[in-house]
């Protein structure tokens, strides 16, 4: 932390870092206890395409652990998916030295915003947009909604398909709240979006969970789907001739099976099954041990090889499973993995079952 090389902001970010992981709840039944378990249960129906926020704890990353994070300067550097991902526009508290905290860090942001209301666009014009946690007068907000406007053909009317979310204790049911609000933004222009203001969420999250967008699909499974069709493309195509069966490809999206077989998936639900199965990637396994990063996992895994022989990574099994995607290797575990290694730790008794 005091090496030359450290930036000045580098402790104080730190600390923070720090400060929201000793609050943050480490499971969901720990914010459950404290009397949001409805509210969340119905955040969590609403299976988002994607989410785009400013924390930098990992709240959101234990409430959907399906959605793939995408954090600070990974944003511009990664493949235009879009598809069940966090992006973490601020930063992260597992990388705290690059989360957004001071005044040269929120103009550097400034400046790369554009990419990020790019990013909305392309959302706003398939999706709905709805804005949690932020007031209208929000800088961040008002600045995004003058790009929104700026590509409608009609300057100032009322931005569909947006919405923002307010808390207002005062909301009863004979209360009459305004239904879209006039927000200045950037040149002395003003946009109007639609408001939502409540006393309760629940019944909000329930309304945009009546029709999720991603219902019945694993999104880790999407997303390797997604890349693995743009790899294709973009790069295998052009690099090399191609002989191509029209004949079978025809046939081939015809119906779901056959269609998944041109992507070497022989049976979907298997797939599904095995990737609900082995859930935890080696960070993760690392963290359901105890642990802050992925050496705890490591170590003990290490550990039960040369104490017993038997390599869990060495092979997919019921305790790992590899993942290959855009030809980097993924490792990831199961809950029977988190039993294993924990029994083996504490010198309680055990079996291994490799199969």
């Amino acid at each position: 932390m005091f090496d030359d090389d450290v930036p000045s902001t580098a402790y104080i970010k730190y600390k923070i870092a720090a400060h929201l992981e000793a609050i943050t709840p480490k499971t969901v039944k720990d914010i459950a206890k404290r009397g949001y378990a409805e509210e969340i249960d119905a955040l969590q129906a609403i299976k988002p395409h994607a989410i785009i926020s400013t924390n930098y704890d990992l709240m959101l990353e234990l409430l959907f652990p399906d959605l793939e994070p995408i954090i600070g300067q990974q944003i511009l550097k990664g493949q235009p998916l879009s598809i069940g991902e966090i992006f973490k526009i601020h930063g992260c508290i597992s990388d705290s030295k690059d989360i957004v905290l001071t005044a040269s860090d929120y103009d550097y942001f400034t400046k790369k915003k554009k990419f990020l209301s790019a990013k909305l666009l392309t959302f706003f014009n398939e999706h709905p947009l709805i804005f949690i946690g932020y007031s209208a007068s929000d800088p961040n907000i008002r600045s995004i909604l003058s790009d929104i406007d700026e590509a409608l053909p009609e300057k100032g009317g009322i931005i569909p398909n947006v919405y923002i979310l307010e808390w207002n204790a005062d909301i009863d049911e004979n209360s009459q709240p305004p239904r879209d609000r006039v927000i200045q933004t950037e040149e002395d222009r003003s946009v109007r979006v639609k408001l939502i203001e409540a006393n309760d969420f629940k019944w909000v999250f329930e309304a945009f969970a009546a029709n999720p967008i991603m219902n019945d699909i694993n999104p880790k499974i999407l997303r390797a789907l997604v890349a693995r069709s743009y790899n294709l493309v973009r790069h295998d195509i052009p690099k090399s001739k191609v002989e191509a069966d029209f004949e079978m490809l025809t046939g081939g999206v015809q119906d779901s099976t056959s269609f998944a077989k041109l992507f070497g998936i022989a049976h979907i639900s298997d797939y599904s099954a095995a990737s609900a199965h082995h859930r935890y990637s080696t960070t993760e396994l690392g963290k359901k041990l105890g642990g802050k990063s992925w050496h705890v996992a490591h170590k003990r895994i290490v550990a039960l090889a040369e104490d017993t022989g038997f390599n869990m990574k060495a092979s997919d099994n019921r305790y790992h499973r590899a993942e290959i995607v855009n030809k980097t290797k993924f490792h990831k575990y199961s809950d029977d993995a988190v039993d294993l290694l924990d029994k083996f730790w504490s010198g309680e008794p055990f079996e291994i079952d490799a199969e």
